[in-house]
């Protein structure tokens, strides 16, 4: 899971990335508060706007915002007129970022419904840019798969050196806006995307299990 970067903690400052992350645990606590936050870290949505797009009844999105907003992890923006009523409008205040402290005390229930949040977004983002051709549009894309054998000692330094990348990715986003809004020769915009993934294998076997077609057996 992702863990709150350097570049968070600079901005946030002092104390509050603590106060902050236990917020963060309670939002994350239910899949559906998770796809919102998820949601509203891409750009202004409302209750209405998000119903529709998860095919969830209205009520019960607009009940996970209203938590959302009490836990300060989004802020209203604006308000529409709507046919009698007002459609409010909603942005994100902060990233579903989480430090190894607030994973472990997340449970197992909880872990697995933020995952599979975050690895059906990924996924699916993959595939799209894959059946659109965009995956492959450019030769220098990176691609890789690994399978590596590692102690304790290296498990840590890899999700060291994977949180230190992150850290980077972020502090140069925000770099290259302030190049692209300059004007200045940093070259055209890239709309990229970064998965980043580093997870104990299955147990011996389960991937020929997994991948294996399930047979029928023949009636006589």
């Amino acid at each position: 899971m992702s863990k709150v970067t350097t570049a968070e903690a600079k901005r946030n400052g002092g104390n509050k990335p603590h106060q902050l992350d236990s917020n963060i645990v309670k939002a994350l606590s239910h899949p559906l508060r998770m796809r919102i936050l998820t949601r509203l870290n891409e750009g202004v949505a409302s209750p209405n706007e998000m119903s529709k797009e998860f095919d969830e009844s209205l009520p019960l999105v607009s009940y996970h915002v209203r938590i959302l907003r009490e836990l300060d992890c989004i802020e209203l923006v604006r308000t529409t007129p709507r046919r009698g009523a007002i459609e409010h409008h909603y942005r994100a205040l902060t990233r579903p970022f989480l430090d190894d402290a607030d994973w472990r005390s997340l449970p197992p229930s909880a872990r697995k419904a933020v995952s599979n949040t975050v690895l059906n977004k990924a996924l699916g983002d993959v595939r799209n840019a894959v059946a659109t051709g965009s995956f492959d549009d450019r030769p220098d894309r990176h691609l890789s798969y690994s399978a590596p054998v590692l102690d304790e000692q290296g498990w840590k330094a890899l999700g060291d050196r994977l949180d230190a990348l992150l850290d980077w990715t972020i502090e140069e986003q925000a770099a290259a806006a302030g190049r692209l809004q300059a004007e200045e020769s940093g070259g055209a915009e890239v709309r990229a995307r970064l998965t980043l993934l580093a997870y104990p294998a299955p147990p011996a076997g389960a991937e020929d299990t997994a991948a294996a077609p399930k047979r029928r057996r023949a009636k006589r």
